[in-house]
């Protein structure tokens, strides 16, 4: 697989992850990176993600009832292959007991990453919550 292929794999990973209430695997993909909304402090490694999520994320019997969708990405690689950036779009679905299938936020991630050893990694995430629907049911707020 090329670069490009290995760092969407990564982001793609995170939403798999999560929604699978897989807390401790989303939170290990930034064992090395700093994470964090626009709307609040950035955080750093994975037992800081992990907390936060952990405190936020509301499980239903093990799993958030959700999918983040995540779309319109676009990696750049540089020229030496250590580094590289992306942008993409996420959309998050959510049903539950109470609540019918709806979108409840949409917005943007920039990311950086690092090719360590031969293996891409996150080094920052900055999420953008652009437009937010009913997230009682998701988040703990």
């Amino acid at each position: 697989m090329s670069s490009r292929d290995d760092i969407a794999a990564l982001v793609f990973r995170y939403a798999e992850r999560l929604d699978a209430g897989d807390l401790e695997g989303a939170a290990a993909l930034f064992a090395h990176a700093s994470y964090g909304a626009t709307t609040g402090p950035a955080l750093r490694g994975k037992e800081a993600v992990l907390k936060v999520l952990r405190a936020l994320v509301i499980l239903y019997e093990g799993v958030p009832r959700t999918k983040h969708v995540t779309t319109n990405l676009v990696v750049d690689v540089d020229e030496n292959g250590n580094a590289a950036t992306a942008r993409s779009y996420f959309t998050v679905f959510q049903s539950t007991d109470d609540l019918p299938l709806q979108a409840i936020v949409a917005g943007r991630y920039e990311d950086r990453f690092a090719c360590v050893a031969g293996e891409w990694r996150f080094e920052e995430r900055l999420i953008h919550m652009d437009l937010e629907g009913d997230l009682r049911r998701h988040l703990r707020r």
